[in-house]
This record gives structure tokens, C-alpha cells and sequence, in this order.
């Protein structure tokens, strides 16, 4: 608990050097302290459930060299797609921000996305804001952009799975045909582009990019989205968790949806539950065994991630507040 507050604190202090909104220290202590406690009450759920022998044979069976060196892999893999998608999200609707810069800053915001992946969007959005003298509301336009460009890739995901998987998994046909619906609504109106939402900062990037502009940012996102769900995959089948990929593109999206929402720090306990929900018939042994092999397979995940997040995350974070003091970055257009 006193390593992850220390994350917290480092994260706060470094939001309020780029000016951010109040520091996680004005909040409530119960505000503060809730993720912390949903995490344990859902790792307590999964732990309650575990066969230990199985647990420890499970991880001591992986090859950890292989498995540390995927890791360091994967994340210079997404930090690199994800900088390269986002870039062209910012240089065409904000600022002509280098790839090397946001490379910086995005590196940057993984401290604070420790606590969950929306703060780290957020304190990213805010120090673009910032150090970029683009008006606030703008930038967070932009950002919705990256999130749209995002659900869209995991939509695409969902919708490959359909012809694998459309009588074998129930929601899946209705959840990607209600998903889809949503998405031709949301282009309909972006193609319409209504005056009240050219005139609103928070909107008007969305407008301005339009049906072809969204699709280019669309195509610039889906390796991003690409080596995340590679990423997400991979751990299980290191553990012996063999989800083939026509399952996998309908339950992996579903996962790193869940990991991403603002309920716990890292996903920590949301990961683990929803994958003992979806991924135990591809464990072997009985419930209990299966359940202890998915719980090493996703707390070595996050424990791995962690490590190599706030082991890199401080060194870049120094040298965006440098950026930031220094003034190199580019004038808002």
C-alpha cells in the first residue's frame, strides 16, 4: 500500500508541476482509498478460490526469462504504436508536435496511468495543453478522438470473431451488431457536422476530422490496438492458457475494456475476475485448478507491467517537466 501511494504522490506532484487540476492529496481520503479496497475485495474473491499447489507449480513452470523479455518487448512495442497513433491525432488537430516529444511525454504519463489508464489520458491531455499553449477544451477534443479511434479498433476486433463465433458465444452477434449501430450513428453525425459542435471546443476536432479523417486516425490506431491485444494474449499462453485466436478476438477486447475502467488501479482485480469468467475452459483441470492458473497468469501480468512502467516512467517524467521548463515545444496552431 505505501509503494502505491508513493506512485500516487510522485504522480500528483508531477501533474501539479505541469499545472494540473487539484492533487490527488485534496481528495477525499475515501475517494483516495476505494480502488485500493474494490482491488482487494475482487483479488480476495479470486485468492478465496485458488488451488495453491496449483498456483505455485503454475509459477514455477513459466520460462521468466522469455516471459521478462516479451514484457520489455511488448512495452517498447505499445509505447511506440501508441505515440505514433496519438501524433497524428495531435499534429493534425492541435499542434505539429514530434514524434520524439510525445514519445517523452507519453512515456511520461504512464506513471500516473499506475493508478488507471484515464488518469494517465488525462494528465497527458492537460501537459499538451500546457506545454503546447493549445486551449484546454481543444486537446481533450482531440483526445476523445484517440478514445473513438480506439473503441473502434475493438470493435473491428469483436466483429472478426463473428464468423468463428456467432452461435457459439450468445452476446456476441448482439453486442457488436448494438456497437455498430452506435458507430453509424456517431459517423452520421460527424458527416452532418452540426453547427453547436463545430462551435464547441471539446467537439469541434471530432467535427473538423470528419468520416475521412477518422478513418485515417482509425488505420494509424489499429497497430496500437493490434499489440495491445497481443500483449493481452500472450501471458495466458505462457502459462498454458491456449485461447485460439478466432476465441480470443471475441474475449481478449472484452478484458482490456474491463482492465481500462476507472475502478481499480492497473485493473488489478477486474482483470483477474472477468478473465476466470471468460478464459476458464481453455485452463486445464478441474474449476479450482483452472482458476489458479488464470489468477498466475494475470497477477504475473500486472506485476511484470508494473515493474517496467515505474522503473522507466520517473526518467521520462523528468524529461518532460524538462520539456515543459524549457519551452521546446511548438506553438498551438
Amino acid at each position: 500500500m505505501s509503494e502505491r501511494e508513493g506512485i500516487a504522490s510522485e504522480a500528483s506532484a508531477a501533474a501539479d508541476i505541469a499545472g494540473a487540476a487539484p492533487s490527488a492529496a485534496t481528495l477525499p481520503l475515501w475517494r483516495r482509498v476505494l480502488p485500493f479496497l474494490i482491488a482487494l475485495v475482487l483479488l480476495a474473491f479470486v485468492v478465496g478460490r485458488l488451488d495453491w499447489a496449483t498456483f505455485g507449480r503454475a509459477l514455477s513452470s513459466i520460462n521468466y526469462v522469455a516471459f521478462v523479455a516479451f514484457t520489455l518487448v511488448f512495452s517498447a512495442a505499445l509505447l511506440t504504436s501508441d505515440t505514433f497513433a496519438t501524433a497524428h491525432i495531435y499534429r493534425t488537430r492541435i499542434c505539429p508536435v514530434r514524434f520524439r516529444e510525445l514519445f517523452v511525454i507519453r512515456a511520461a504519463s504512464y506513471l500516473p496511468s499506475l493508478l488507471n489508464h484515464h488518469v494517465g489520458q488525462g494528465w497527458l491531455t492537460y501537459f499538451m495543453a500546457k506545454n503546447y499553449k493549445a486551449p484546454l477544451w481543444r486537446v481533450t477534443g482531440a483526445t476523445l478522438l484517440v478514445y473513438a479511434t480506439t473503441f473502434a479498433c475493438l470493435f473491428l476486433l469483436g466483429a472478426a470473431a463473428l464468423p468463428f463465433n456467432y452461435e457459439r458465444i450468445g452476446w456476441l452477434l448482439p453486442t457488436v451488431a448494438t456497437i455498430g449501430v452506435a458507430g453509424v450513428a456517431y459517423m452520421i453525425v460527424v458527416a452532418a457536422k452540426p453547427k453547436v459542435l463545430r462551435e464547441m471546443q471539446a467537439t469541434a476536432p471530432l467535427m473538423e476530422a470528419g468520416v475521412g479523417g477518422h478513418l485515417l486516425a482509425l488505420a494509424y490506431r489499429l497497430p496500437h490496438v493490434v499489440v495491445l491485444f497481443c500483449g493481452t494474449l500472450a501471458p495466458f499462453w505462457f502459462f498454458g492458457v491456449r485461447v485460439p485466436v478466432q476465441d480470443a478476438l471475441a474475449f481478449i477486447p472484452v478484458i482490456m475494456l474491463v482492465s481500462a475502467l476507472p475502478i481499480t488501479p492497473q485493473g488489478i482485480g477486474t482483470r483477474d475476475v472477468i478473465a476466470l469468467q471468460l478464459l476458464a475452459g481453455y485452463a486445464a483441470g478441474g474449476p479450482d485448478e483452472r482458476a489458479a492458473t488464470l489468477a498466475a497468469a494475470t497477477l504475473t501480468w500486472a506485476g511484470a507491467l508494473t515493474l517496467v512502467q515505474a522503473g522507466v516512467s520517473p526518467w521520462f517524467m523528468r524529461r518532460a517537466q524538462r520539456l515543459l521548463r524549457e519551452g521546446e515545444g511548438g506553438k498551438a496552431d
